[in-house]
């Protein structure tokens, strides 16, 4: 993406955003560890737990969670393909019986009311919105379930223009921890924990295994334009993190609904 182009993730094909983050691990910054350290806040967690996945991906964290826990979990994603993948890696670490995926929009998911005792979505609220998804779940989860959810957030009152500029036209909602943690209680949780994601979630577990996927990305998309901005899209944010990545980052967000 050159500097003087405005353009974001959202405004590439999706098939093709698709194709290229089934290439890597993972579809946002994260790792095993820190999907752990947030699932050590979860209380009460049995085998009879439902928990859903929102915006699972192709499932890495998903996996971790599935190991970790004892309850079914039920992963949903736009993206068919992603599912696909997800299935297979349920399927293949033989966990299958009780990890399913399903194709789905995270604006009409397919649960009762107070049905979940879990929800979880690292770093994909933000295609709803914070504040609309945290509001729009509470009604799924049962009372004293949890909701534990990651999200790039400000870690500065101020901030450079550029990245200030980058993350508002990329992602409105992008906000203080502070203003966060608010807008959790304002949609009807008590946070229980809120903690920031180390670099190494942006770097080795994201923007590095990126790299590698993206010459064959390349080379298998030659001379196709859309493909290329979309790789120097990318490319352009991981120069922006490492810049700028003093001012903001992932953060997960734990809630229990009162």
């Amino acid at each position: 993406m050159s500097n003087d182009s405005n353009k974001t993730i959202h405004d590439f094909d999706f098939n093709l955003i698709c194709e290229y983050f089934l290439g890597v691990e993972r579809q946002g910054p994260g790792s095993p560890e820190v999907t752990l350290k947030a699932l050590s806040f979860v209380d009460n967690l049995s085998s009879e737990s439902r928990i859903a996945d929102i915006g699972c991906g192709t499932g890495g964290q998903t996996m971790v969670l599935a190991q970790n826990t004892l309850g079914s979990i039920t992963g949903i994603d736009l993206f068919p393909a992603f599912i696909d993948k997800f299935c297979d890696n349920a399927q293949q670490l033989n966990l299958h019986n009780r990890v399913k995926g399903v194709v789905g929009s995270m604006e009409s998911l397919p649960f009762e009311s107070e049905e979940l005792d879990l929800i979880w979505s690292e770093g994909a609220i933000y295609n709803i919105g914070f504040k609309r998804g945290l509001a729009e779940w509470h009604q799924f989860l049962k009372r004293g379930g949890y909701v534990v959810v990651s999200e790039v957030s400000w870690f500065t009152q101020e901030r450079p223009t550029e990245i200030a500029d980058f993350w508002n036209s990329a992602y409105p909602e992008v906000d203080t921890i502070q203003n966060k943690v608010a807008q959790l209680q304002a949609a009807g949780y008590i946070p229980i924990a809120t903690f920031i994601l180390p670099e190494n979630c942006w770097t080795e577990h994201y923007y590095v295994p990126q790299a590698k996927a993206q010459q064959l990305f390349l080379s298998k998309h030659a001379g196709n334009r859309v493909a290329e901005e979309l790789v120097a899209n990318e490319r352009h944010e991981a120069e922006l993190y490492q810049k700028y990545k003093e001012y903001y980052g992932y953060v997960f967000y734990i809630g229990k609904k009162v």
